[in-house]
């Protein structure tokens, strides 16, 4: 099973849903980085259940423990390990599952691989994994901020409920103004309203998480197989229940002319040169081009809900299932931590190959 990821800035999350933690190898940080147990935390804090009345009510702290690679808050250069215990695991909720595929889920596939499955909380395949990627990626932020980058991710659709907004000016403080974390407050309103009515019918709602990464300099990507672009689609769709991934103007400029879609360039009076527009989302040709990085994935509904539905048997006989236990009826509240997160570690590892490429 491939549970590493990236090339210079590596992580290699580990752990189960039910197991009794989960956490992170970060290898490649370089040394003297400021890293403090706050700011790990409060990323995790984002990320954690129970934080709202519209997520799942799994109890929590999401406590994170240093256990090597940084010494009086700076880190080493060496590994940094990262670990989370599991404190409110409920198997018995999945008992019946130990013989019933989930209708959506990755419990048939991952019999089909392995032949062996952790059916009591979904092991790997469970959004908890995340932890160890989003307490990497606050490490990964650290980095950012030194070549003055900043990533800012945000609810920008909940079904069929859309905000327009304009990822130039978006802020931190406005994300994280509601429960929903989308910075247009009173569409946040009707997307909150909709949730809730949602999740009393016992069903669920999917939808779209927006990410921009301003300050990204001009010439950070691997031409042809390691594009910008094509790193951030594989780090965004490696997360559980993301299902699309857009840059830029993404599906919606195969409606516009090439004149229309084109982003014509000018010259500052520096003779600093930029984009007049920006629907490449800050990427041409699989490289920065020093405008902001724009990101969009889409996140299915969550597959556990609490209506009866058609499934088979670990045996392939036909039976019913309904959904037991405690799980989000959207996953997008939760999700803009960890695309930021994935989001920081594409952009790190990227800053880091080009500053080795060019000494």
């Amino acid at each position: 099973m491939s549970s590493s990821f990236g090339s210079l800035f590596r992580i290699s999350t580990w752990g189960e849903s039910h197991g009794g933690g989960v956490g992170v190898v970060v290898d490649g940080c370089p040394p003297r980085v400021p890293i403090s147990l706050e700011e790990i935390q409060l990323e995790l804090d984002r990320r954690r259940p129970g934080q709202s009345r519209i997520v799942t009510q799994r109890k929590e702290s999401d406590t994170v423990e240093i256990m090597s690679g940084v010494l009086d808050g700076l880190s080493l250069g060496t590994p940094i390990a990262l670990i989370v215990r599991n404190e409110d695991q409920r198997s018995r909720d999945y008992d019946e599952i130990e013989h019933k595929y989930r209708p959506s889920h990755a419990d048939f596939a991952y019999d089909q691989k392995y032949g062996i499955r952790a059916w009591s909380g979904g092991g790997r395949s469970s959004a908890r994994e995340t932890i160890g990627r989003v307490a990497a990626g606050a490490i990964a932020k650290k980095v950012l901020s030194n070549f003055g980058v900043e990533i800012v991710g945000y609810v920008e659709k909940v079904h069929l409920i859309h905000a327009e907004i304009d990822p130039e000016t978006v802020s931190m403080a406005d994300v994280e103004a509601n429960i929903v974390r989308c910075p247009d407050q009173a569409v946040a309103e009707q997307m909150l309203a909709h949730i809730e009515e949602i999740r009393k019918q016992g069903n669920s709602v999917g939808g779209v998480v927006g990410c921009v990464a301003r300050g990204v300099p001009a010439g950070w990507g691997e031409p042809v197989f390691d594009k910008l672009e094509a790193d951030l689609g594989k780090a965004l769709l490696s997360l559980p229940a993301c299902k699309g991934f857009e840059v830029g103007g993404g599906f919606g400029m195969t409606d516009l002319t090439g004149f229309e879609a084109n982003d014509e360039f000018e010259a500052d009076e520096a003779k600093h040169v930029k984009t007049r527009t920006n629907r490449s989302g800050g990427i041409q040709g699989g490289i920065s081009n020093g405008m902001p990085i724009v990101v969009h994935a889409a996140f299915k509904p969550t597959a556990t809900i609490m209506m009866e539905q058609h499934t088979v048997t670990s045996e392939h006989e036909n039976t019913t299932l309904k959904g037991r236990g405690r799980h989000d009826p959207c996953v997008l509240p939760r999700a803009v931590p960890m695309v930021e997160a994935m989001v920081a570690l594409v952009l790190v590892d990227h800053a880091l190959r080009q500053r080795a490429l060019l000494g």
